[in-house]
């Protein structure tokens, strides 16, 4: 499974072939943050951030986006999916009191929310395969035959050459997967990249990103090679508000030795890469927004450095890396680039509540709310 998304669905080829997407969703948002501000309307940039990626995610994954009620329904379902992955279920630290989800209600959550994933994925599957009947999918961007994930599984299931064939059940659990860790962590990091770009990393930012753009009205994918600024801003991000604070967990091969602690084969291991991050053996100034730390490191994300590891590392790490690194540079690049920010209300920095939602990917608690101005230089 981990072979099928690294070489066939999130390989560098394919991420790169579907740049337009991304593109065209960052123009609509854009736009619809330009109406915004033309009235001085205060923008729920948590619902857009969610709004964006979802809708990439779907094109990607499923060929089309899925507006009005059944998006709705989408974005409810995966808020409370993530949700109940990170909820405390004493049964699976103390087997003997399982019960106690049946009596809290937790059980019957649980399967509401899969039966109503399995209804979804279940017609996203009817339709992809009535579509192929039909004949093959043309992407609205440039008119070409454009291949979804749905669509490379489906070539999966007539081939052998992973040794086995994905149906049923696997198969919609790997689309979930794609949803739950392809969407929510991706806009859960450009919520907190925002809420972090106080005036000075702003202006820095900003000076970056429109002396790069220059004329242009808009940023593209092939300009934010140049901006270290932005890649330093993201990287602080991470390091601060990794999108899932406690790693996937792990289980120990082998009995081994630990800084004097005896592990046993089989152990559940627990990586939280949210201390790691903020770990003053390793980083100055911690609990400081700091990008400018990055700009002459040569410390990365991608699992190689390991007091930097919000995506894991070896051969578990997560394989979404550069599929949501880009959208994330994007967006944020196109953000700051048309727009000044304010909070709403003459609010300032300190007035901002830094609460926490519950779930195995840490949110803000409450919406971000922001003021957009458009920049008239």
């Amino acid at each position: 499974m981990k072979s099928v998304s690294v070489l066939h669905l999130l390989s560098n080829k394919r991420i790169q072939s579907f740049r337009a997407v991304r593109e065209e969703e960052t123009a609509l948002m854009i736009d619809e943050i330009e109406s915004a501000s033309s009235s001085s309307s205060p923008i729920n940039l948590s619902e857009m951030f969610a709004t964006l990626t979802n809708n990439v995610v779907c094109r990607v994954a499923l060929g089309r986006k899925y507006g009005g009620e059944s998006g709705r329904r989408f974005s409810r379902l995966l808020s409370e999916f993530v949700e109940l992955l990170g909820v405390f279920n004493v049964g699976d630290f103390i087997p003997w009191l399982a019960w106690v989800s049946h009596v809290n209600g937790l059980e019957a959550r649980m399967d509401k929310v899969a039966k109503e994933f399995d209804d979804f994925l279940e017609g996203v599957v009817e339709e992809h395969m009535a579509q192929q009947k039909k004949g093959p999918n043309t992407d609205s961007v440039n008119g070409t035959e454009q291949k979804d994930f749905v669509d490379v599984l489906f070539w999966f299931q007539g081939e052998t050459l992973v040794g086995f064939k994905f149906a049923g059940f696997g198969f919609k659990a790997f689309l979930l997967d794609v949803f739950a860790a392809g969407t929510d962590t991706t806009y859960t990091s450009l919520e907190w990249a925002m809420m972090e770009l106080h005036p000075n990393v702003m202006k820095q930012l900003q000076k970056e990103v429109r002396e790069i753009a220059g004329e242009k009205s808009d940023i593209k994918e092939k300009d934010l090679e140049k901006m270290d600024y932005l890649k330093a801003v993201i990287k602080e991000t991470l390091r601060l508000h990794p999108p899932i604070p406690l790693l996937v967990p792990r289980e120990s091969a082998q009995d081994i030795e630990v800084m004097g602690y005896n592990i046993a084969a089989g152990t559940r291991v627990i990586v939280n890469t949210w201390a790691i991050g903020r770990d003053p053996m390793s980083w100055e100034q911690p609990e400081e927004f700091i990008p400018e730390r990055f700009l002459n490191s040569s410390i990365d994300f991608k699992g190689h450095d390991f007091q930097l590891i919000p995506f894991g590392s070896g051969r578990r790490g997560c394989p979404g890396i550069l599929f949501a690194t880009t959208i994330n540079e994007l967006f944020l690049a196109n953000l700051v680039h048309k727009f000044d920010w304010t909070l709403p209300g003459g609010a300032k920095e300190k007035d901002i509540d830094l609460s926490e939602s519950i779930g195995i990917t840490t949110h803000r608690k409450f919406p971000l709310i922001a003021i957009a101005n458009k920049c008239s230089s």
